[in-house]
C-alpha cells in the first residue's frame, strides 16, 4: 500500500505502482482524506489519515501488507502500522519522515521553519498550507525540467494543517515491525539527513538517484529499491 507525501495524492505513486504490478505485486496507491482534488482540507486531523489507511486495508481484505510511505506519509503510515498489528509485515520509508512519539512534523523542523508553518496555517481560511510552486522547484524537484515541475505543482492540493501539527501516538521505535529506509541521493526537502531517519529504524538507508520526488522521475530505480528491501 503506497502512501503519498504532503500536497500529493495517489497520482504521485502511479509510475512506481505500475512497475510493482508488473512484477506480480498488488500495489494500491492511496489519496488520503482532504487531498482529493476538490476536497475541503479544513478540519482533518492526523488520526483521520491513519484511520483511512486502516479502513482501506480492511476493506480490501489485505494481510501480509507492506506500507510504503513517501515524505510526510511516514506519519500516518506509522500510526496505521501500530493499529494493524499482525496485518503489516513491513514499513518502507521512502524519502520519508520517521516519527518520534509525541512530536508532529512541524516539531521536527528548525524553529524558523516551524514558525513559518504555524503562520501559514493560522493565516489560511481553511487551516491548510497551499501548494508552493517555488518549493517544488527548489526543494522537491530541483534540477528537474521546468514543465515537469509545473505539472507537479498543478497537481498538488492544499495540505490540511493539522496533518503537519498533530503528533502520532507512537513512534516507529515502538512498533516492532520490520522497517527499511530508501533515500534519494539529491533530496533537499527533509529537515534531517536520511541516515538519521534510518538510524531511528536501526537500519542503513538504501540510496537511489534523484530528488525528494524521485518516485516520479526515477520510477524504475525506486521500484527496484522497494523490491530489494
Amino acid at each position: 500500500m503506497l502512501i503519498p507525501g504532503a500536497w500529493q495524492g495517489a497520482w504521485s505513486w502511479w509510475p512506481v505502482a505500475k512497475r510493482l504490478r508488473a512484477q506480480g505485486h498488488r500495489a494500491v496507491p492511496l489519496t488520503l482524506p482532504g487531498l482529493h482534488h476538490g476536497d475541503d482540507p479544513a478540519g482533518h486531523r492526523l488520526r483521520d489519515a491513519v484511520d483511512y489507511i486502516v479502513s482501506e486495508v480492511h476493506r480490501l481484505g489485505c494481510d501480509n501488507v507492506c506500507l510504503i510511505a513517501h515524505s510526510w506519509g511516514g506519519y500516518p503510515a506509522t500510526g496505521a502500522a501500530h493499529l494493524l498489528a499482525d496485518a503489516v509485515r513491513k514499513v518502507i520509508y521512502f524519502n520519508a519522515h520517521v516519527p518520534v512519539g509525541g512530536a508532529g512534523l512541524a516539531d521536527e523542523n528548525p524553529p524558523h521553519i516551524r514558525e513559518l508553518m504555524l503562520r501559514l496555517i493560522d493565516e489560511s481560511p481553511d487551516g491548510a498550507i497551499a501548494p508552493m510552486p517555488g518549493y517544488v522547484e527548489q526543494k522537491l524537484m530541483q534540477g528537474v525540467s521546468s514543465p515537469l515541475q509545473r505539472l507537479v505543482a498543478e497537481l498538488q492540493t492544499p495540505h490540511p494543517g493539522r496533518y503537519f501539527l498533530d503528533a502520532p501516538d507512537v513512534g516507529e521505535a515502538e512498533l516492532g515491525v520490520v522497517s527499511a529506509y530508501v533515500a534519494g541521493d539529491s533530496d533537499r526537502a527533509l529537515p534531517r539527513p536520511a541516515a538519521e531517519y534510518a538510524g531511528r529504524l536501526g537500519v542503513r538507508p538504501t540510496v537511489v538517484p534523484g530528488t525528494h520526488n524521485c518516485i516520479l522521475t526515477h520510477p524504475d530505480e525506486a521500484a527496484a529499491a522497494i523490491l530489494a528491501t
